[in-house]
């Protein structure tokens, strides 16, 4: 793969972990973009299709093309409703299998700090937008603990394992964004923080959800011996916030940025 590591492969782990947060969070930038419907869009790094469904769903797009350099997410998302009416196919954010001006609004949603050259992928989607059409994108927040599995993270670490940011960390931030966006030549550039609120029924599905996946910060996990695992969740335990009904409850955020392509 050349744009994620490998463990994104597995689209229904990917899905438990992080599919209603991306979903949760996505309605809120949608919201923000605040576009008509019956546009042309494409969604571009568009793993398990859960942010896809979700513009489906509330933007009534007039087509949507989705792409992922992951073969496993495609085919995971094809089996999805989305699948109905999205064009899921393979294809990397840096090299976009579609021809200038295709588009009115290009999304990503939660991947750009994967990518290993942004700015490229910025000119990409700029050039698959038609003139005056639109370019989104929201991230969580890593520099900044604004991860769903921050908690875990600092459970990890309070193990005594340093856990160490993935390579391109630092464009999670709101002022990336807005960095790498202008530098795209858009116009209107405009950034903004999304907070919403995670929350599990209890400790088991809390725990099951954010360890689906062998993400980076999950692999760090599945090197501890079991003792060491013990004590993360017992630190868990003591640190989670929970809600007035006992629920697993805290803050996730994200950055989001937007702008328009030149006339």
């Amino acid at each position: 793969m050349t744009e994620t590591q490998s463990f994104f492969t597995d689209g229904e782990a990917y899905e438990r972990m992080m599919g209603r947060w991306s979903r949760t969070a996505g309605e809120v930038f949608l919201d923000w973009l605040h576009l008509p419907q019956g546009l042309r869009w494409a969604d571009i790094g568009c793993g398990t299709g859960a942010f896809t469904q979700l513009l489906v769903d509330r933007c009534a797009p007039k087509e949507v093309h989705a792409v992922d350099p992951s073969a496993d997410q495609i085919a995971f998302a094809r089996t999805t409703p989305a699948a109905k009416t999205v064009d899921f196919r393979v294809g990397g954010a840096q090299s976009l299998p579609f021809g200038d001006r295709e588009f009115d609004v290009v999304a990503m949603a939660l991947v750009i700090t994967f990518i290993p050259d942004p700015a490229k992928a910025l000119a990409e989607m700029t050039r698959v937008v038609k003139p005056g059409g639109t370019i989104g994108t929201y991230v969580w927040d890593f520099t900044n603990g604004g991860s769903p599995q921050q908690p875990l993270r600092e459970a990890i670490e309070a193990a005594g394992v340093t856990v160490t940011h993935m390579q391109g960390h630092e464009n999670s931030r709101r002022e990336a964004l807005d960095r790498i966006f202008k530098a795209a030549s858009l116009d209107d550039v405009t950034t903004r923080m999304i907070e919403i609120d995670v929350s599990y029924s209890d400790f088991d599905a809390y725990w099951t959800s954010q360890t689906a996946l062998a993400n980076t910060t999950v692999q760090y996990l599945r090197s501890m011996p079991a003792t060491e695992v013990e004590r993360v969740k017992a630190y868990l335990r003591d640190h989670l916030a929970t809600d007035q009904s006992g629920r697993i409850a805290y803050k996730a955020r994200a950055s989001a940025a937007k702008g328009r392509v030149r006339s």
